[in-house]
């Protein structure tokens, strides 16, 4: 979780606080204050804040703070009505909607086609994220090898729902908003009206509105960020040298720590032109924390009534640096130091390595016991060391951020392409069946994740998941295309064998009653019986 911008948050607490009492003070403090208006004031020399600070060991008592109320605004889980059945596409279109598919406008540019275009229906289009969730699944090193043909490695299903060239198509046409808009706002660029994230808001903000209404979360929650690789120029991209991704669009996202569910995510998109001055960390967490939607006593800040947990830098400013009594390298390992600083408490832990945390929800310590892998005079054993409070709960909560993040790396549909709108357009697809697939395990808890993407797959692309039984070489047999007419040449069509073969257009009225494919029944050029040789 980002929560270097915890103290500051409980400054702001402070500072309310104080005002607070300021404005109810006395009327006697009042007329003082009104006389001496005109007196000049010295200036304060400026205090050491806490000039006796000192660690304080697991043997000393600490009491938690009272415990905030749980108040959230509606009841948590899942926000659809019983009643009604849901399936994994009725899900994923809570999601995206046909409305949000309206928006994903396809459309050819102007100039250079290499394909001929047409425009794009609402459930083609819904075809074509099933094979984007397809691929996902069954993974091929480039996007055109799944149209493979008569070859080992050939799978058989994306060419049964769109060609090759139709799908290239979609994806090099495909937008999340108008052109002439997006011209309008490059226009605007270098100027505070200009919108980086444009080509991707309107479905950005259609996607976390519907991650909202749809789920509301428990308690615990947590706050981290995400990287989607990309390496565009687009001013946008970070590079983050201890991230596995270390160059992409940056992501804030909430997520129930119960379950992974993606309750709201934001995309950092350079520095903040209307800064609290209070740092990134803190912009970003206060932004996805709308105490209106969410309600109070959540697990995470307390100047708005939200409990916070999380890990610290010792070199943040307000934070213990010098205080004495602290940890060394020499310190054992289960050693605990912690200080108190009224509502917040900051606890030092050696494990394999010290380990800083901050709470204003717990007690430094309370007797926990975490079990390591110790060496020994006799070997490698298992010890038990104690553990303060506030990190046993971070590591059981903070596992909800892995959760999401194991979700969504499943199964995710990035793949390499050169526009950088599309790499989260991917990602907001990955977001939308990962959050329907939780919801549905809230509701019935009967699919695995692989269970529901394959049924996802076959809803979107209007098919059925059962394959149909393997004719018999009987089921094979010539059959006229079309009724006999006295024009001779009407129901002929191109055979397979000969443009697939050898790339020529030979005309024929016959046709494989089975396999449904036009081939060429002649003295000298028998396809139907060279096409079934293998049957």
């Amino acid at each position: 979780m980002c929560i270097e911008s915890l103290k500051c948050l409980c400054k702001c607490d402070e500072e309310a606080t104080f005002s607070s009492e300021e404005e109810h003070g006395s009327d006697d403090e009042c007329l003082s204050e009104n006389n001496s208006a005109k007196e000049p004031v010295a200036k304060r020399a400026k205090a050491n804040k806490h000039p006796t600070w000192s660690w304080k060991t697991e043997d000393d008592i600490d009491m938690a703070p009272q415990a905030l109320r749980f108040l959230p605004t509606r009841e948590p889980g899942p926000q659809l009505r019983p009643c009604d059945a849901h399936t994994p596409m009725s899900l994923f279109k809570k999601f995206f909607s046909d409305t949000a598919v309206l928006t994903q406008a396809a459309r050819a540019c102007a100039k250079g086609h290499k394909y001929k275009w047409t425009d794009v229906s609402i459930s083609e289009l819904y075809c074509y994220i099933g094979l984007l969730f397809y691929m996902a699944m069954v993974k091929l090193s480039s996007i055109t090898d799944y149209w493979w043909q008569n070859n080992l490695f050939s799978v058989p299903f994306p060419a049964t729902i769109m060609s090759r060239d139709r799908f290239c198509t979609i994806s090099w046409n495909l937008h999340m908003s108008h052109p002439d808009a997006d011209q309008d706002n490059d226009k605007k660029r270098g100027t505070a009206e200009h919108d980086r994230l444009f080509r991707a808001r309107s479905l950005m903000d259609t996607i976390r509105l519907a991650c909202k209404a749809i789920y509301h979360p428990r308690k615990n929650l947590t706050v981290d960020e995400r990287m989607v690789a990309c390496k565009a120029n687009t001013g946008m991209t970070q590079y983050m040298k201890a991230k596995p991704t270390k160059w992409g669009f940056k992501l804030f996202f909430l997520a129930d720590s119960s379950n992974g569910y993606t309750a709201d995510f934001a995309v950092y998109t350079g520095k903040n032109p209307f800064p609290t001055g209070h740092g990134l960390s803190y912009d970003a967490v206060t932004s996805l924390l709308d105490r209106i939607v969410l309600g109070s006593g959540y697990h995470r800040l307390v100047c708005f009534k939200f409990g916070a947990c999380g890990t610290y830098r010792d070199n943040r400013k307000d934070c213990p640096r010098n205080a004495a009594n602290s940890l060394t390298k020499k310190s054992v390992r289960g050693s605990i130091r912690w200080i108190r600083d009224k509502h917040l408490v900051f606890v030092k832990w050696m494990d394999t390595r010290e380990v800083s945390v901050c709470s204003t929800i717990h007690a430094a310590y309370t007797g926990d016991n975490v079990q390591r892998r110790a060496k020994t005079q006799n070997g490698w054993r298992t010890k038990s060391f104690p553990c303060p409070a506030p990190v046993t709960a971070y590591n059981q909560h903070m596992g909800g951020v892995d959760l999401s993040d194991q979700l969504l790396q499943y199964y995710s549909t990035q793949h390499k392409t050169m526009k950088w709108y599309r790499k989260l357009f991917l990602h907001f697809l990955d977001i939308a069946a990962t959050n329907a697939f939780i919801v549905h395990k809230e509701l019935y808890g009967t699919m695995t994740h692989k269970e529901f993407m394959e049924e996802l797959i076959a809803e979107l692309c209007g098919v059925s998941q059962k394959i149909p039984p393997k004719r018999t070489s009987a089921d094979h047999v010539p059959f006229p295309g079309t009724e006999q007419t006295s024009d001779a040449t009407t129901g002929h069509r191109t055979c397979g064998l000969c443009k697939a073969k050898h790339g020529k257009r030979q005309d024929t009225p016959w046709k494989c009653q089975a396999c449904d494919v036009h081939l060429c029944v002649q003295v000298k050029r028998n396809c139907f019986l060279e096409w079934h040789k293998d049957v």
